[in-house]
C-alpha cells in the first residue's frame, strides 16, 4: 500500500517497490480523506479512483486486485490532491448527477445539490394535483446555471418547452451542451440578469437564485466559498436581493393560474413568503427537502388581489 503521505508528492515520484492494487490505492485513498476531515471519505476515494481507471463501479469492484501501474498511480494521486484541496468531487469528475440526469458542470456553474430537487417535486405536485402534465406548459428558469432546474422538468413534462436564462454566458453555454446531450431541443437559453430577457405568459417560474448573504460568504465550507461562482452565490447583504427581483417580476411573466416555485436559503421561508405575498402572490407553506429544512416555496397569482 502507498503511504497517505504520498498524496501530497509530486508526480514525478518513482513508483514504490511494492506492487499496489486498485483496492489498496482506495482503501489508501479513503483513509487520507478521512483523516483530513472530508465527508464521504469512501464514496470519494471511490469515484476518484474509478475516474482515474476509466472505470464504473462494477468494473471497479471486479478489479481490486489488478496491479496498477505507475502512469495509473500517478494520475490517481493527482486527483487526491485536488480533493485534498476541497475541490469537491463534481469538480474532479467534470459531472453531476441530477434527477438521474447526466449534467456537466465547471468553474461557471454551481453544483447542482440534492436538496434543490425538492424544487422540481414540489412543481410536479403542484402540476399533477392539476392533471396538467399533459399540458404544452412554458417554463422559465431564471438563473439556470448548468440548466438543472429546466431539464429535470422538461424530462418529466413531454409537451413543455422552456425557457433558461443566466447573465453568465460560460453558464449559458454549459447549459446548452447539457440539453444538446440529453436531446432536450425544447430547451432554449438567454443572456440576462433573472427575468430581465423574458417576455410571458409562462405556466411555471423556477429558480434556485444566488441567496447567501453577502457576509456570510467566507465562512461557508471551502468546496462552496472557494470553488462555487460568486455570482451564484451571493443574494446581498440579507440574501434576498435575488428574491425581490422574483417577486417584482412574477406577477406580469405569469399566465393564468401560473406558479413559481424558488429554493430557499434555511431560514428564509417567512420573509421569502411576506416578499411573495407583498407582490399579490399566493403563498403555500414550503416544501421541505430530506433533512426537514423548508426548502421549496411556491407562490400563485392571487385572484382576489386581481394580480
Amino acid at each position: 500500500m502507498i503511504p497517505s503521505s504520498d498524496f501530497a508528492a509530486p508526480v514525478t515520484r518513482p513508483r514504490s517497490a511494492d506492487p499496489t492494487t486498485a483496492a489498496a490505492m482506495r482503501r489508501a485513498l479513503a483513509q487520507r480523506f478521512h483523516v483530513a476531515g472530508i465527508d464521504s471519505p469512501e464514496l470519494d476515494a471511490r469515484l476518484l479512483v474509478a475516474h482515474a481507471l476509466g472505470l464504473d463501479h462494477a468494473a471497479l469492484a471486479a478489479a481490486g486486485s489488478r496491479v496498477l501501474d505507475r502512469d495509473e498511480t500517478e494520475a490517481i494521486a493527482a486527483l487526491a490532491r485536488r480533493r485534498l484541496a476541497r475541490e469537491p468531487v463534481a469538480r474532479i469528475l467534470g459531472g453531476k448527477e441530477f434527477w438521474s440526469l447526466a449534467l456537466r458542470v465547471d468553474a461557471a456553474t454551481l453544483v447542482p445539490r440534492p436538496e434543490t430537487e425538492t424544487v422540481v417535486e414540489a412543481a410536479l405536485a403542484a402540476i399533477d394535483a392539476e392533471g396538467a402534465r399533459s399540458r404544452a406548459l412554458r417554463i422559465a428558469d431564471l438563473g439556470t446555471g448548468c440548466g438543472a432546474l429546466l431539464l429535470a422538468l422538461l424530462t418529466e413534462l413531454p409537451r413543455a418547452t422552456g425557457i433558461g436564462t443566466d447573465i453568465s454566458p460560460a453558464a449559458l453555454a454549459v447549459a446548452h451542451d447539457n440539453a444538446a446531450r440529453l436531446r432536450l431541443t425544447r430547451a432554449a437559453f438567454l443572456a440576462g440578469d433573472m427575468s430581465a430577457a423574458l417576455s410571458g405568459p409562462f405556466d411555471i417560474i423556477v429558480s434556485n437564485p444566488p441567496y447567501i448573504p453577502s457576509g456570510d460568504i467566507a465562512a461557508l465550507v471551502p468546496e462552496v466559498r472557494d470553488f462555487d461562482p460568486r455570482l451564484a452565490l451571493d443574494g446581498g447583504g440579507d440574501g434576498l436581493d435575488f428574491y425581490r427581483v422574483i417577486a417584482a417580476a412574477a406577477p406580469g411573466l405569469l399566465g393564468p393560474d401560473g406558479l413559481v416555485v424558488v429554493e430557499l436559503g434555511v431560514g428564509q421561508a417567512p420573509a421569502v413568503s411576506a416578499l411573495f405575498s407583498a407582490a399579490g402572490l399566493a403563498t403555500s407553506p414550503p416544501r421541505p427537502d430530506l433533512n426537514g429544512v423548508p426548502r421549496a416555496l411556491l407562490a400563485r397569482k392571487d385572484a382576489k388581489n386581481g394580480a
